[in-house]
């Protein structure tokens, strides 16, 4: 049976896109096939009482010291967004609707919407800058939109955040191996070991 880890995210979290950049040195580590599971943030804070590191203010002003450690240590590059936070709502959605057409391009899709929220800085709480965002990436800005409007797409990703909450998560990222949950993108040595 090949190994599974699956990986719960939001384009939201500056922690989740830490988690992403190391997806391939997980996979080169452990041999495991990763499982994206795209959840809405806000969603897994509103059913479970939790809230964003950012929202406690010393622990906000901490949060990207902590983060920028963790960027260099990982040799990749994160910026704080100014518009932080992002209303992912519609990414999220696009990135559900895309899985569920089998798109080939959603790894494409995912690696522009990291980029231009915690690299290129760019405002994905405005619905142009996201039309620009996607056609730069190759995508029609219109369709994607039009998907997003489709009742099963917003179904599909409202049943995967209550899934995620009822698997456990509070939070993201969240890895899972088998059923041991691992939270936070600084939990991926205990996801290596976890497949020891």
């Amino acid at each position: 049976m090949k190994k599974t880890v699956d990986f719960y995210f939001d384009f939201g979290s500056p922690a989740a896109y830490l988690a992403y950049t190391q997806l391939p040195k997980l996979r080169a580590d452990t041999g495991a096939k990763v499982v994206m599971k795209p959840i809405l943030l806000g969603g897994v804070f509103q059913a479970t009482g939790n809230r964003a590191p950012i929202s406690v203010p010393l622990k906000g002003s901490y949060l990207f010291v902590d983060l920028t450690r963790y960027a260099k240590r990982y040799g990749v590059p994160l910026v704080m967004n100014p518009f932080f936070p992002i209303n992912t709502i519609t990414l999220m959605r696009a990135d559900v609707g895309l899985g569920l057409r089998g798109d080939s391009r959603l790894e494409a899709y995912r690696a522009a919407m990291f980029r231009a929220i915690w690299i290129d800085r760019q405002n994905l709480n405005d619905p142009a800058t996201v039309a620009a965002v996607l056609t730069a990436a190759g995508f029609d800005a219109a369709e994607i939109m039009a998907m997003v409007a489709d009742p099963s797409v917003k179904d599909a990703l409202k049943v995967a955040t209550q899934a995620a909450v009822d698997r456990g998560i509070f939070g993201a990222p969240t890895f899972f191996v088998g059923e041991e949950m691992f939270w936070g993108q600084d939990r991926l040595d205990f996801v290596r070991e976890a497949f020891a």
